[in-house]
């Protein structure tokens, strides 16, 4: 039995790896009180005590939970956007290749992917990889994410019966695009220059559609979109990251879809001139909670996908 310490388990994203974990048999929770939860010296005791400790916490305050471990032996998943471009921390994304995966397993410091940053580089990085697009392709980024990717505030904001009516309509954020995602969408997909990137939180709870664009003279050496659906139709086949054909409701595509669930679906939508990549999740699942819990099963030597809303 694994003894798992969740450091800021108040969180959204802490209370949802707790709901996760708190029935599993392979597993002992390890919990500080109300009163102790911010006292250093008892957060030190229980990040030295687990054998996986998950960090939902703000970045300066992730780093500084890293600096109290000295204990070799415990492993890492750090949910916040500190250490995911840092040397020394796998990427907690193992469906984007199997070196990944392995690393994944082995790994003692794991980055989890950010919400909007999954399915960009979901979709981007097996591209770059296989030679079909350029890694200097100057790229545009659409996402929508419901408004639990905002945390508590924004919750508590949204939930308010008397909130402003400029709530009721999506809107548009990190206009300055200086979006804390955009480094490891860099990085970690392969791309050399920043994608113009325009995020959008909406009047749902739950959930995420990311879109990228191309035209077919992106695609290198007359590659076509059934090359690009080849791509993701032999990469993602399951349980947690699947391709699938032909995915709109009727022409439609809600964002809220894959709501409460760990998954992530990709497809490829448009035509043979405008191609649409289009990866869809919940940003509290496979964007945010789901994919630590897969990360944290790997390092236990579990099936990926124990425990998750499948």
């Amino acid at each position: 039995m694994k003894k798992i310490f969740i450091d800021g388990r108040a969180g959204t994203t802490g209370l949802r790896i707790y709901e996760r974990l708190a029935e599993r048999p392979d597993i002992e929770l390890l919990t500080l009180s109300d009163e102790d939860r911010k006292n250093t010296e008892k957060r030190r005791e229980m990040l030295n005590s687990c054998d996986i400790a998950f960090l939902c916490l703000p970045d300066d305050a992730a780093r500084e939970s890293v600096s109290l471990i000295s204990n070799p032996d415990v492993a890492v998943l750090d949910t916040s956007t500190a250490h995911r471009t840092e040397p020394g921390w796998t990427y907690g994304f193992p469906e984007l290749d199997p070196a990944i995966a392995a690393n994944v397993k082995a790994a003692k410091r794991i980055a989890v992917p950010g919400c909007h940053a999954s399915g960009f580089i979901a979709l981007v990085r097996p591209l770059v990889a296989a030679g079909l697009i350029s890694p200097d392709l100057r790229l545009t980024c659409h996402s929508i994410t419901g408004y639990s990717g905002g945390g508590k505030k924004m919750i508590a904001e949204y939930d308010d019966p008397n909130r402003s009516v400029l709530f009721d309509a999506p809107r548009q954020y990190g206009i300055t695009q200086q979006h804390k995602h955009l480094k490891e969408m860099v990085k970690i997909s392969g791309i050399s220059t920043a994608p113009v990137f325009c995020p959008i939180v909406s009047d749902f709870y739950s959930g995420m559609e990311v879109t990228v664009p191309l035209f077919k003279e992106d695609l290198l050496n007359g590659a076509t979109v059934a090359d690009v659906r080849e791509v993701f139709r032999k990469l993602y086949t399951g349980p947690i990251v699947t391709y699938a054909e032909n995915a709109s409701e009727g022409g439609l595509m809600a964002a809220n879809a894959f709501s409460g669930k760990d998954t992530m679906q990709v497809t490829v939508e448009g035509n043979e001139d405008r191609i649409l990549l289009i990866a869809r999740y919940d940003n509290l699942g496979k964007g945010a909670s789901g994919a630590a819990v897969e990360c944290m099963n790997m390092v236990m030597g579990a099936d990926p996908a124990e425990g998750l809303a499948i």
